[in-house]
């Protein structure tokens, strides 16, 4: 019975449209004055402040600075032209380019949706100047965006390893290194569905290819009006992602010029000074450097990415190398970030200042909010026995570790559609944690396999954020993203069952480096 006042109250509130977190803390007071009476209400004050100023939590205000800080100083533009400059010359390489980019600016937002809107805005144009419908380029963003809770740092490890210690012991600093090599595996299965994702040219029945060096010398002399009127010539008004007029010169190019394919598969040039309407606005920015470059060019991207490169090297080298504590790498990631966009890149002004910190505060508090009432929501789950009664009951039906899993996973890519991974923590490591251990499933695995399901939430309809805020970047409606995400769905999916079932690709390299 109070099981199913528990999640019979969650779902109605959620069905009425109230946001998740209140949906939690309103469920939770509801049971407990349902069962205990009004005067019980003085518990709830005690449950969520303790469990929103915990000392482990703190890394998390940390990370979300870094990687706002990071934001503002044109990193993910320098991570875009590198990898541009290594990749972007081969046939599927601005996808290669999208999914590289995105596992390195996972690495150090820690989250899904800033990585989608830090490389967003940079490649999702570029990628529908070479060829991909709308649908499939905010697609592949979207995607890639989810890597953001599965690279190390991860906000979401953080979650796992405070929610779960009642379980079982298991440190931030193995989750972080447990979640290189699923994060790899991810990007993978993002670059495998990319290559089954038709351009426009291949739509046509025409081959995709790259500029013929006539084609090359005739579009880097064209500039001003007479290459916005050739654009504007080439574009078809009824190409297959629904734009007109494709901007083939909107590249912004620094002196030097890019060569990417408009969606009806003309060439495109872009040389400096030059600007042109695309498909997602006017001037919109994509890699500043020729993929053609030699070795000196790309070695001049790679000085100018290194800061930021550095970030992640020094969160989980100062960990591994106990240097430092997870919380404490935080705060140096984010002194590094700061200093780097002040006095290295210098695209940081003190002016900036008080933007940044209100957007990181703002991003904090709602975190922790969530944090509290769900940790409420928890707190009922383990008090009224709501735990112990559904993990008899799963047990009772079967004790196979690889049904279980199954059915678990199921759940969890379900849940993970409507409810953001800190909620779906609190609302599940309580329930999932004691049946997994109970078939013998190591914390480790736990974790990651949990953290890569709801990873997979995050672009997945209806409530997939990642889809929210690369559809918003792109202006495109939802719909048409959703018919894009099958092919990435359906990749990220096996990659998940590998991860769950093979222990060893979560458990292998914290194993190997000695991180207990």
């Amino acid at each position: 019975m109070i099981t199913l006042l528990l999640f019979g109250s969650f779902f109605l509130f959620l069905g009425l449209g109230i946001p998740v977190a209140f949906s939690l803390g309103l469920a939770a007071v509801v049971t407990l004055v349902t069962t205990d009476g009004i005067q019980v209400l003085d518990v709830v004050p005690s449950v969520m402040f303790p469990s929103m100023s915990s000392g482990t939590l703190l890394a998390i205000p940390f990370f979300i600075l870094a990687g706002i800080v990071m934001q503002y100083t044109g990193i993910s533009q320098r991570l875009v032209d590198l990898a541009f400059l290594i990749f972007g010359r081969l046939r599927h390489g601005l996808a290669a380019v999208t999914i590289i980019s995105a596992f390195f600016f996972s690495a150090i937002s820690g989250s899904g949706p800033a990585t989608v809107a830090a490389i967003g805005a940079i490649l999702i144009p570029a990628l529908v100047r070479n060829g991909y419908q709308k649908k499939h380029a905010v697609s592949l963003v979207a995607a890639s965006g989810s890597m953001g809770i599965v690279v190390p740092p991860s906000i979401a490890f953080i979650i796992f390893a405070v929610v779960a210690a009642e379980f079982g012991s298991i440190s931030i600093s193995r989750l972080f290194i447990a979640g290189i090599v699923p994060g790899i595996i991810m990007a993978l299965a993002f670059f495998i569905a990319a290559l089954f994702v038709p351009r426009v040219r291949e739509l046509a029945g025409l081959p995709v290819k790259a500029k013929t060096d006539t084609e090359a010398a005739a579009g880097s002399g064209a500039t001003g009006p007479a290459a916005g009127a050739s654009t504007s010539a080439n574009a078809a008004p009824g190409s297959a992602n629904g734009a007109s007029g494709t901007g083939g010169s909107g590249d912004r190019a620094a002196g030097s010029k890019t060569q990417l394919l408009t969606t009806n598969g003309k060439a495109a040039s872009a040389s400096s000074g030059v600007s042109g309407s695309g498909p997602v606005g006017s001037g919109d920015p994509t890699a500043t450097v020729d993929p053609e470059g030699g070795f000196g060019e790309i070695l001049t991207a790679l000085v100018k990415a290194i800061p930021g490169l550095l970030i992640p090297v020094i969160i989980l080298g100062g960990i591994y190398g106990g240097i430092f504590t997870p919380t404490e790498a935080g705060a140096v990631a984010s002194v590094y970030a700061l200093i780097v966009g002040v006095f290295v890149y210098r695209e940081l002004t003190w002016k900036d200042m008080p933007k940044v910190f209100l957007e990181s505060g703002v991003s904090t508090a709602v975190i922790m909010f969530i944090v509290g009432v769900a940790s409420l929501f928890s707190y009922v789950i383990t008090v009224e026995g709501v735990a112990d009664r559904i993990s008899s009951a799963v047990l009772s039906v079967t004790d196979n570790k690889y049904l279980i899993l199954a059915a678990i996973t199921i759940i969890l890519l379900i849940v993970g559609a409507f409810v953001d991974a800190i909620s779906a923590f609190y609302l599940f490591i309580p329930i999932l944690v004691p049946i997994l251990i109970g078939v013998g499933v190591d914390m480790t695995t736990i974790g990651v396999f949990m953290t890569v399901n709801l990873a997979i939430g995050l672009f997945t309809p209806p409530v997939g954020l990642n889809l929210y805020v690369g559809a918003g970047i792109g202006k495109i409606k939802l719909e048409e993203v959703v018919r894009g995400i099958v092919p990435f769905l359906v990749c990220a999916i096996i990659a998940l069952l590998l991860i769950t079932y093979i222990p060893a690709l979560s458990n292998w390299l914290p194993d190997l480096l000695g991180v207990g």
